[in-house]
């Protein structure tokens, strides 16, 4: 009898969730895990198992979190905020710091268990939640055009954004800057916000490239057009210049799977991170790399689906923070594997090793699931939101 309940609410579960997300996302799991297990041949790293398991691990975290309605999360936004903080303020002051030859100093990093973890990736998800609920209460008090309140939202995104900023990650806060601009255009913030908002940017540029960028950040845009002088290629364009040789030399079908010299010699550097693009184009090819591009546009596709089935702005916000989040990095992360655009050290969502960042993305995936099965009916169980909670501490027995 007890079988057959468990039997039925897993065939309830299967019922309620998208199957056609859920295809797309096991389909480019196994791609990255195949991508992994040849990088593998060229380090000491089994980067194969460690993707596994982190991958096991983040599926299953993202069906944890579709039991629990997002709005009964969200009703926590006070202290998913004040965490986010917390552990962002906490890895500029005790974090890891990774130093670069070209002058990269980043400190996004603390260490767990013997592991490093990239707090920022975590902090992405709250920002999904957090802000998504303030454009949720904006809206329900009907005051989503003030320009006092559409401050406040700006406010808001600015914090992670300056956070990431003093870490040295500034690809993070580009990120988050994205997920911004989607969620605000889902949320009905009116377009001469977003006008103003470039107008500001525009004006700002001279300041930000004289006084902001680090060298290393400058070169990084004035080599990324300069590749064919020979001094770039041995020096700040070196990365960008083998991975676009290795895309290159796969031409259309590539070389086979597991079969690419340039992977096996290791000559890319951060092949299983931020070039795991050019691992896809050298055994691969032209056919490899549009697999690539075709599973993340149709990935977005259905999220933005799911965005257009969610039963309020919340869960219509949140969808649109991780189509920004994953459409953001994919376009920088290809475009700077292909030399088109600047190394923002972006990953390639669910393609790239890294713990935290595949954990996380999971967990954004589990999310958007969370708010498909609940488009029509609130189902499943609920938290209770802190202020609701209630304690009879005459009821309490020493």
């Amino acid at each position: 009898m007890k079988n057959n309940r468990i039997f039925l609410h897993i065939a309830s579960y299967l019922r309620r969730i998208d199957k056609i997300l859920w295809l797309l996302m096991l389909a480019i799991s196994v791609f990255s895990l195949l991508l992994l297990k040849s990088v593998s041949r060229a380090t000491y790293t089994d980067y194969f198992r460690t993707q596994l398991s982190v991958t096991v691990v983040g599926l299953l975290a993202s069906i944890v979190i579709t039991w629990i309605d997002y709005e009964s999360i969200a009703s926590f936004w006070y202290l998913i905020a004040g965490f986010s903080v917390f552990i962002m303020l906490y890895t500029i002051f005790f974090g890891i710091s990774v130093q670069g030859s070209e002058g990269v100093n980043a400190r996004a990093w603390i260490s767990i268990a013997g592991r490093t973890f990239q707090t920022s990736e975590l902090v992405k998800i709250f920002f999904m939640i957090t802000y998504a609920k303030h454009i949720a209460v904006v809206r329900e008090r009907d005051a989503i055009q003030r320009p006092t309140q559409v401050f406040l939202l700006a406010m808001h995104a600015a914090v992670p954004v300056l956070l990431c900023h003093l870490q040295g990650d500034d690809g993070a806060a580009i990120v988050f800057f994205a997920m911004f601009l989607c969620m605000s255009l889902a949320g009905g913030v009116q377009l001469r916000y977003f006008l103003a908002l470039g107008a500001l940017i525009a004006v700002c540029l001279p300041i930000l490239w004289n006084f902001v960028l680090n060298d290393y950040q400058i070169k990084r845009f004035t080599s990324v057009y300069n590749l064919d002088d020979p001094s770039i290629q041995l020096n700040e364009g070196y990365q960008q210049y083998q991975g676009r040789l290795s895309i290159g030399s796969g031409q259309l079908t590539g070389k086979g799977l597991f079969n690419g010299p340039r992977v096996e010699s290791n000559l890319v550097t951060f092949q299983h991170s931020d070039f795991i693009f050019s691992v896809a184009g050298e055994e691969l090819g032209f056919l490899g790399c549009t697999a690539i591009i075709v599973l993340l546009l149709l990935y977005l596709f259905r999220v933005l689906y799911i965005a257009s089935k969610a039963r309020d702005d919340l869960g219509r916000c949140m969808c649109f923070g991780f189509f920004g989040l994953i459409a953001l990095q994919s376009i920088s992360n290809i475009g700077m594997c292909l030399a088109l655009l600047p190394v923002m050290g972006v990953t390639l969502p669910f393609f790239s090793a890294g713990g935290s960042s595949a954990v996380c993305l999971y967990l954004g995936f589990g999310l958007v699931q969370n708010v498909y099965m609940r488009r029509e009916d609130a189902v499943g169980p609920r938290l209770h939101s802190a202020r609701s909670l209630k304690i009879n501490f005459r009821k309490l027995k020493v």
